[in-house]
């Protein structure tokens, strides 16, 4: 009885699984079938080609040099963002958790922290 329940638990990850592959397989070869047609139109050009951004055209090439200190602002904000909203359901359940929870809670934040310390260090949270 516990084998058949099982069985039956990994059956439905593996059919997720065939599923997940065969419907992104399926709709590249239905795409590549319908270019070898002719249904799928190729025209490309120099405008097709050109970059753009919000509809309006880029300023500068292609490949223009793009600050990074803005990309590690970004991600600097969002990894300490997700991070802080894991305290919320503590939070939430503070007055129920144990000694242990708050120990916890306190290292993990205390994680949190060296991190910030150690990006303001690197100067990575500076803006200019």
């Amino acid at each position: 009885m516990f084998l058949d329940d099982y069985f039956r638990q990994y059956g439905l990850i593996a059919i997720f699984c065939v599923v997940a592959i065969a419907v992104p397989v399926s709709m590249l070869l239905m795409s590549w079938g319908a270019s070898r047609i002719g249904l799928r139109p190729r025209a490309p050009s120099e405008i097709k080609a050109e970059t753009y951004e919000c509809g309006m055209e880029a300023i500068g090439g292609r490949w223009d040099l793009f600050n990074f200190r803005y990309y590690m602002f970004a991600i600097l904000f969002v990894i300490f963002d997700v991070e802080v909203i894991f305290l919320y359901p503590w939070a939430t359940k503070f007055l129920r958790l144990e000694l242990f929870a708050l120990i916890e809670m306190a290292v993990f934040v205390g994680i949190l922290l060296i991190g910030w310390a150690y990006a303001w260090r690197k100067r990575d949270l500076e803006w200019g």
